[in-house]
Protein backbone atom coordinates (compact mmCIF):
# COMPACT_ATOMS: atom_id res chain seq x y z
CA UNK A 1 0.00 0.00 0.00
CA UNK A 2 1.44 3.09 -1.00
CA UNK A 3 1.68 5.59 2.47
CA UNK A 4 0.50 8.71 0.67
CA UNK A 5 -1.84 7.50 -0.83
CA UNK A 6 -3.42 5.96 2.60
CA UNK A 7 -3.29 9.77 3.77
CA UNK A 8 -5.67 10.80 0.89
CA UNK A 9 -3.87 12.21 -1.58
CA UNK A 10 -3.31 11.15 -5.24
CA UNK A 11 0.16 12.10 -6.36
CA UNK A 12 2.05 9.82 -5.28
CA UNK A 13 4.49 12.03 -3.59
CA UNK A 14 4.99 10.49 -0.57
CA UNK A 15 8.18 12.61 0.06
CA UNK A 16 5.87 15.64 0.58
CA UNK A 17 3.83 14.44 3.50
CA UNK A 18 6.34 12.97 5.39
CA UNK A 19 10.08 14.90 5.13
CA UNK A 20 12.30 11.72 5.66
CA UNK A 21 14.24 13.68 8.06
CA UNK A 22 14.40 17.54 9.11
CA UNK A 23 13.13 17.88 12.48
CA UNK A 24 12.25 14.72 12.60
CA UNK A 25 15.94 13.73 14.32
CA UNK A 26 14.98 16.19 17.07
CA UNK A 27 12.10 13.54 17.56
CA UNK A 28 14.67 10.87 17.26
CA UNK A 29 16.43 12.26 20.12
CA UNK A 30 12.90 13.08 22.31
CA UNK A 31 11.88 9.27 21.57
CA UNK A 32 15.24 8.21 22.54
CA UNK A 33 15.05 10.09 25.51
CA UNK A 34 12.00 9.10 26.81
CA UNK A 35 13.29 5.13 26.10
CA UNK A 36 16.04 5.82 28.33
CA UNK A 37 13.85 6.84 31.07
CA UNK A 38 10.83 5.22 30.81
CA UNK A 39 11.54 1.26 29.94
CA UNK A 40 15.42 1.75 31.01
CA UNK A 41 14.36 3.16 34.43
CA UNK A 42 12.18 -0.25 35.09
CA UNK A 43 14.87 -2.32 33.59
CA UNK A 44 16.43 -1.85 37.34
CA UNK A 45 13.86 -3.62 39.27
CA UNK A 46 15.94 -6.56 39.80
CA UNK A 47 18.31 -4.41 41.62
CA UNK A 48 15.58 -3.40 44.15
CA UNK A 49 14.20 -6.82 44.02
CA UNK A 50 17.49 -8.35 45.44
CA UNK A 51 17.55 -5.69 48.24
CA UNK A 52 14.06 -6.20 49.08
CA UNK A 53 14.62 -9.76 49.51
CA UNK A 54 17.86 -9.58 51.05
CA UNK A 55 16.69 -6.84 54.06
CA UNK A 56 13.77 -8.33 54.32
CA UNK A 57 12.06 -4.81 53.84
CA UNK A 58 8.39 -5.51 53.97
CA UNK A 59 8.44 -8.66 56.26
CA UNK A 60 4.82 -9.57 55.35
CA UNK A 61 5.27 -9.64 51.09
CA UNK A 62 5.35 -12.91 49.49
CA UNK A 63 7.08 -13.86 46.53
CA UNK A 64 3.98 -13.14 44.60
CA UNK A 65 3.49 -9.58 45.84
CA UNK A 66 7.01 -8.88 44.20
CA UNK A 67 6.96 -10.87 41.16
CA UNK A 68 3.46 -8.57 40.41
CA UNK A 69 5.26 -4.99 41.00
CA UNK A 70 7.59 -6.02 38.47
CA UNK A 71 4.92 -7.34 35.83
CA UNK A 72 2.66 -4.11 36.57
CA UNK A 73 5.27 -1.75 34.87
CA UNK A 74 4.66 -3.66 31.85
CA UNK A 75 1.43 -5.12 31.77
CA UNK A 76 -0.02 -2.11 33.11
CA UNK A 77 1.38 -0.09 30.57
CA UNK A 78 0.27 -2.02 27.79
CA UNK A 79 -3.48 -2.42 29.78
CA UNK A 80 -4.04 1.44 29.56
CA UNK A 81 -2.70 1.91 26.16
CA UNK A 82 -6.30 2.12 24.29
CA UNK A 83 -7.21 4.74 27.01
CA UNK A 84 -3.93 6.48 26.37
CA UNK A 85 -4.93 6.37 22.33
CA UNK A 86 -8.46 7.99 23.07
CA UNK A 87 -6.62 11.11 25.24
CA UNK A 88 -3.84 11.57 22.80
CA UNK A 89 -6.32 11.72 20.48
CA UNK A 90 -8.45 14.51 22.01
CA UNK A 91 -5.55 16.18 24.41
CA UNK A 92 -3.17 15.57 21.85
CA UNK A 93 0.67 14.36 22.77
CA UNK A 94 2.41 16.82 24.96
CA UNK A 95 -0.57 17.04 27.57
CA UNK A 96 -0.94 13.51 27.57
CA UNK A 97 2.99 12.58 28.11
CA UNK A 98 2.74 15.63 30.80
CA UNK A 99 0.06 13.29 32.74
CA UNK A 100 2.55 10.36 32.57
CA UNK A 101 5.47 12.18 33.85
CA UNK A 102 3.10 12.99 37.03
CA UNK A 103 2.22 9.26 37.35
CA UNK A 104 5.97 8.64 36.98
CA UNK A 105 7.43 10.87 39.53
CA UNK A 106 4.35 10.14 41.76
CA UNK A 107 5.01 6.33 41.53
CA UNK A 108 9.17 6.81 42.66
CA UNK A 109 8.70 9.25 45.05
CA UNK A 110 5.79 7.25 46.86
CA UNK A 111 7.97 4.03 46.44
CA UNK A 112 10.30 5.53 48.31
CA UNK A 113 8.59 6.14 51.23
CA UNK A 114 6.60 3.10 51.33
CA UNK A 115 6.29 0.64 54.85
CA UNK A 116 3.84 -1.52 53.37
CA UNK A 117 4.03 -3.92 50.25
CA UNK A 118 0.49 -3.28 49.08
CA UNK A 119 2.01 0.51 48.77
CA UNK A 120 4.63 -0.49 46.56
CA UNK A 121 1.92 -2.38 44.48
CA UNK A 122 0.38 1.40 44.18
CA UNK A 123 3.61 2.97 43.85
CA UNK A 124 6.50 1.02 42.32
CA UNK A 125 3.97 -1.26 40.32
CA UNK A 126 0.91 0.46 38.50
CA UNK A 127 1.70 4.38 39.01
CA UNK A 128 5.17 3.88 37.32
CA UNK A 129 3.01 1.24 35.12
CA UNK A 130 0.77 3.85 34.34
CA UNK A 131 3.35 6.91 33.87
CA UNK A 132 5.08 5.12 31.32
CA UNK A 133 2.05 3.91 29.52
CA UNK A 134 1.41 7.60 29.22
CA UNK A 135 4.85 8.77 28.33
CA UNK A 136 5.80 5.59 25.35
CA UNK A 137 2.41 5.30 23.96
CA UNK A 138 2.30 8.84 22.38
CA UNK A 139 5.37 9.14 21.62
CA UNK A 140 6.16 5.58 19.41
CA UNK A 141 3.90 6.84 16.19
CA UNK A 142 5.95 10.06 16.12
CA UNK A 143 8.79 8.80 14.11
CA UNK A 144 6.73 6.93 11.58
CA UNK A 145 5.25 10.57 10.30
CA UNK A 146 8.81 12.09 10.32
CA UNK A 147 10.60 9.47 8.34
CA UNK A 148 10.41 7.11 5.16
CA UNK A 149 12.93 5.90 3.70
CA UNK A 150 15.07 5.97 7.05
CA UNK A 151 12.02 5.32 9.11
CA UNK A 152 13.50 1.80 10.55
CA UNK A 153 16.97 3.47 11.57
CA UNK A 154 14.92 6.60 13.43
CA UNK A 155 12.91 3.94 15.49
CA UNK A 156 16.40 1.81 16.21
CA UNK A 157 18.13 4.62 17.65
CA UNK A 158 14.96 5.51 19.16
CA UNK A 159 14.90 2.20 20.64
CA UNK A 160 18.30 1.79 21.35
CA UNK A 161 17.55 4.21 24.37
CA UNK A 162 15.77 1.57 26.87
CA UNK A 163 19.36 -0.13 25.91
CA UNK A 164 21.57 2.91 27.35
CA UNK A 165 19.08 3.06 29.97
CA UNK A 166 18.68 -0.23 31.57
CA UNK A 167 22.63 -0.59 31.50
CA UNK A 168 22.57 2.65 33.05
CA UNK A 169 20.38 2.28 35.61
CA UNK A 170 21.34 -1.72 36.16
CA UNK A 171 24.78 -0.76 37.42
CA UNK A 172 23.67 2.98 38.72
CA UNK A 173 21.24 2.20 40.91
CA UNK A 174 23.31 -0.30 42.44
CA UNK A 175 25.64 1.93 43.45
CA UNK A 176 23.25 4.69 44.92
CA UNK A 177 22.30 2.17 47.22
CA UNK A 178 25.49 0.98 47.60
CA UNK A 179 26.67 4.75 49.19
CA UNK A 180 23.00 5.66 50.10
CA UNK A 181 19.84 3.22 50.79
CA UNK A 182 17.30 2.57 48.38
CA UNK A 183 14.56 5.10 49.19
CA UNK A 184 17.02 7.93 47.93
CA UNK A 185 17.96 5.16 44.68
CA UNK A 186 14.16 5.71 43.84
CA UNK A 187 13.97 9.50 44.63
CA UNK A 188 17.02 10.36 42.37
CA UNK A 189 15.88 8.32 39.54
CA UNK A 190 12.52 9.65 39.56
CA UNK A 191 13.94 12.83 39.80
CA UNK A 192 16.73 12.42 36.40
CA UNK A 193 13.36 10.88 34.86
CA UNK A 194 11.27 13.66 35.66
CA UNK A 195 13.62 16.10 34.29
CA UNK A 196 14.64 14.00 30.98
CA UNK A 197 11.59 13.55 30.23
CA UNK A 198 10.34 16.70 30.58
CA UNK A 199 12.82 17.63 28.13
CA UNK A 200 12.05 15.65 25.30
CA UNK A 201 8.32 16.27 25.96
CA UNK A 202 8.99 19.86 25.09
CA UNK A 203 11.29 19.14 21.83
CA UNK A 204 8.96 16.24 20.40
CA UNK A 205 6.41 17.49 17.78
CA UNK A 206 3.79 15.02 15.81
CA UNK A 207 2.36 15.55 12.27
CA UNK A 208 -1.38 14.62 13.00
CA UNK A 209 -2.38 18.04 11.59
CA UNK A 210 -0.99 16.88 8.07
CA UNK A 211 -1.35 13.01 8.04
CA UNK A 212 -4.85 13.21 10.26
CA UNK A 213 -4.82 9.77 11.62
CA UNK A 214 -7.35 7.95 12.68
CA UNK A 215 -6.36 7.33 16.07
CA UNK A 216 -9.26 4.32 17.18
CA UNK A 217 -8.58 2.72 20.72
CA UNK A 218 -9.98 -0.85 19.29
CA UNK A 219 -10.91 -0.45 15.20
CA UNK A 220 -12.52 -3.89 14.51
CA UNK A 221 -12.20 -3.44 10.45
CA UNK A 222 -8.33 -3.98 11.14
CA UNK A 223 -9.30 -7.37 12.72
CA UNK A 224 -11.27 -8.35 9.73
CA UNK A 225 -7.65 -8.16 7.71
CA UNK A 226 -5.78 -11.04 7.09
CA UNK A 227 -2.63 -9.43 7.36
CA UNK A 228 -3.23 -7.76 10.58
CA UNK A 229 -3.65 -11.04 12.17
CA UNK A 230 -0.78 -12.48 10.93
CA UNK A 231 1.14 -9.27 12.09
CA UNK A 232 -0.88 -9.88 15.68
CA UNK A 233 0.17 -12.94 15.77
CA UNK A 234 4.18 -12.51 15.58
CA UNK A 235 3.58 -9.94 18.31
CA UNK A 236 2.14 -12.03 20.66
CA UNK A 237 4.22 -15.23 20.01
CA UNK A 238 7.57 -12.86 20.00
CA UNK A 239 6.68 -10.82 22.95
CA UNK A 240 5.69 -14.37 24.45
CA UNK A 241 9.94 -15.42 24.08
CA UNK A 242 10.91 -11.55 25.11
CA UNK A 243 9.68 -11.75 28.38
CA UNK A 244 10.45 -15.42 29.25
CA UNK A 245 13.59 -14.88 28.23
CA UNK A 246 14.61 -11.13 29.57
CA UNK A 247 13.32 -11.36 32.74
CA UNK A 248 14.85 -14.77 33.68
CA UNK A 249 18.35 -14.36 32.50
CA UNK A 250 19.53 -12.80 35.93
CA UNK A 251 17.99 -15.76 37.47
CA UNK A 252 19.64 -18.08 35.20
CA UNK A 253 23.21 -16.87 35.75
CA UNK A 254 22.34 -16.99 39.69
CA UNK A 255 21.54 -20.48 38.94
CA UNK A 256 24.52 -21.74 36.99
CA UNK A 257 26.68 -20.31 40.15
CA UNK A 258 27.72 -17.06 39.45
CA UNK A 259 27.33 -13.96 42.14
CA UNK A 260 24.66 -11.51 42.57
CA UNK A 261 26.94 -9.03 41.31
CA UNK A 262 27.95 -11.13 37.78
CA UNK A 263 23.61 -11.60 37.57
CA UNK A 264 23.98 -7.85 37.56
CA UNK A 265 26.52 -7.37 34.76
CA UNK A 266 24.92 -9.94 32.39
CA UNK A 267 21.74 -7.80 33.00
CA UNK A 268 23.88 -4.63 32.04
CA UNK A 269 25.70 -6.21 29.10
CA UNK A 270 22.29 -7.40 27.62
CA UNK A 271 21.32 -3.90 27.94
CA UNK A 272 24.51 -2.31 26.02
CA UNK A 273 23.55 -5.17 23.29
CA UNK A 274 20.29 -3.45 23.26
CA UNK A 275 21.91 0.06 22.38
CA UNK A 276 24.50 -1.53 19.92
CA UNK A 277 22.32 -3.86 17.95
CA UNK A 278 19.04 -1.94 17.69
CA UNK A 279 20.32 0.98 15.28
CA UNK A 280 22.17 -1.43 13.15
CA UNK A 281 19.15 -3.61 12.43
CA UNK A 282 17.29 -0.43 11.88
CA UNK A 283 20.14 0.18 8.43
CA UNK A 284 19.58 -3.43 7.95
CA UNK A 285 15.98 -3.05 7.70
CA UNK A 286 15.82 -0.36 5.98
CA UNK A 287 18.48 -1.69 3.11
CA UNK A 288 16.30 -4.50 2.61
CA UNK A 289 13.00 -5.60 3.88
CA UNK A 290 10.80 -4.72 7.57
CA UNK A 291 9.27 -7.72 6.88
CA UNK A 292 11.91 -10.25 6.49
CA UNK A 293 14.29 -8.47 8.78
CA UNK A 294 11.89 -8.76 11.54
CA UNK A 295 10.63 -12.18 10.61
CA UNK A 296 14.47 -13.41 10.56
CA UNK A 297 15.50 -11.76 13.59
CA UNK A 298 13.36 -13.46 15.63
CA UNK A 299 14.36 -16.89 13.64
CA UNK A 300 17.89 -15.76 15.21
CA UNK A 301 17.05 -15.02 18.79
CA UNK A 302 15.39 -18.49 19.02
CA UNK A 303 18.22 -20.15 17.26
CA UNK A 304 21.08 -18.32 19.91
CA UNK A 305 19.24 -19.28 22.27
CA UNK A 306 19.47 -23.03 21.65
CA UNK A 307 23.31 -22.09 20.43
CA UNK A 308 24.20 -19.98 23.25
CA UNK A 309 21.99 -20.61 26.46
CA UNK A 310 21.36 -23.54 27.06
CA UNK A 311 24.85 -24.80 27.27
CA UNK A 312 26.11 -21.43 28.98
CA UNK A 313 27.76 -22.63 32.20
CA UNK A 314 30.38 -19.61 33.03
CA UNK A 315 30.05 -15.92 33.17
CA UNK A 316 31.91 -15.48 29.72
CA UNK A 317 29.25 -17.63 27.78
CA UNK A 318 26.23 -16.45 29.24
CA UNK A 319 27.90 -12.55 28.54
CA UNK A 320 28.48 -13.18 25.41
CA UNK A 321 24.92 -14.68 24.76
CA UNK A 322 23.74 -11.30 27.02
CA UNK A 323 25.08 -9.04 24.67
CA UNK A 324 24.03 -11.13 21.16
CA UNK A 325 20.41 -11.39 22.59
CA UNK A 326 20.21 -7.88 23.74
CA UNK A 327 20.83 -6.80 19.80
CA UNK A 328 18.07 -9.09 18.46
CA UNK A 329 15.96 -10.16 21.30
CA UNK A 330 13.68 -6.30 21.29
CA UNK A 331 12.54 -6.83 17.33
CA UNK A 332 9.33 -5.38 18.26
CA UNK A 333 9.81 -2.55 19.81
CA UNK A 334 12.06 -1.28 17.09
CA UNK A 335 10.13 -2.52 14.26
CA UNK A 336 6.25 -2.12 15.26
CA UNK A 337 5.88 1.19 14.50
CA UNK A 338 7.14 0.65 10.93
CA UNK A 339 5.73 -2.72 10.38
CA UNK A 340 2.13 -1.58 11.16
CA UNK A 341 2.67 1.45 8.86
CA UNK A 342 3.92 -1.05 6.15
CA UNK A 343 0.53 -3.18 6.66
CA UNK A 344 -2.35 -0.87 7.16
CA UNK A 345 -0.53 2.41 5.87
CA UNK A 346 0.47 5.96 8.12
CA UNK A 347 -2.98 6.89 8.77
CA UNK A 348 -4.14 3.45 10.40
CA UNK A 349 -0.53 3.45 12.46
CA UNK A 350 -1.99 4.56 15.84
CA UNK A 351 -5.01 2.18 15.56
CA UNK A 352 -3.00 -1.12 14.81
CA UNK A 353 -0.57 0.22 17.33
CA UNK A 354 -3.37 0.14 19.77
CA UNK A 355 -4.57 -3.01 18.95
CA UNK A 356 -1.09 -4.15 19.21
CA UNK A 357 -0.79 -2.95 22.79
CA UNK A 358 -3.64 -5.02 23.67
CA UNK A 359 -2.16 -8.49 21.74
CA UNK A 360 0.81 -7.81 24.38
CA UNK A 361 -0.91 -7.61 27.45
CA UNK A 362 -0.76 -11.37 27.84
CA UNK A 363 2.42 -12.34 27.37
CA UNK A 364 3.67 -9.10 29.21
CA UNK A 365 2.26 -10.70 32.64
CA UNK A 366 4.32 -13.48 32.00
CA UNK A 367 7.04 -11.53 33.36
CA UNK A 368 5.53 -12.61 36.36
CA UNK A 369 6.27 -15.69 36.60
CA UNK A 370 10.21 -15.18 35.66
CA UNK A 371 10.47 -13.24 38.34
CA UNK A 372 8.66 -15.48 40.71
CA UNK A 373 11.18 -18.22 40.28
CA UNK A 374 13.68 -15.62 40.73
CA UNK A 375 12.63 -14.76 44.13
CA UNK A 376 12.34 -18.88 45.14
Amino acid sequence: MNEFNSIGNDDNREEYVLPDGGYGWVCVAACFTINCFTWGTVSAYGIYLSHYLADDVFPEATTWDYAFIGGFNFSIAMLIAPVVTILTRRFGIHTTMLAGLVFQIGGFIAASFATRIWQLHISQGILIGCGIGFLYIPSLPILSQWFVRRRSLANGISAAGSGVGGAAFAWGTEAIIQHLNMSWALRITGIIALAANFAAIIAIRDRNHVIQPFQLAFDTKLLQRYDVILLLSWVFISMLGYVTLLFSLSDFALSIGLTRAQATDVIGLLNVGTAVGRPIIGILSDRWSRIDTAGVLTLLCGLSCFAFWLPATSFGLTGFFAIICGAVVGVFWMTIGPLCVEVAGIKNLQSLLSLSWATVIIPATGRVYPLFLWTL
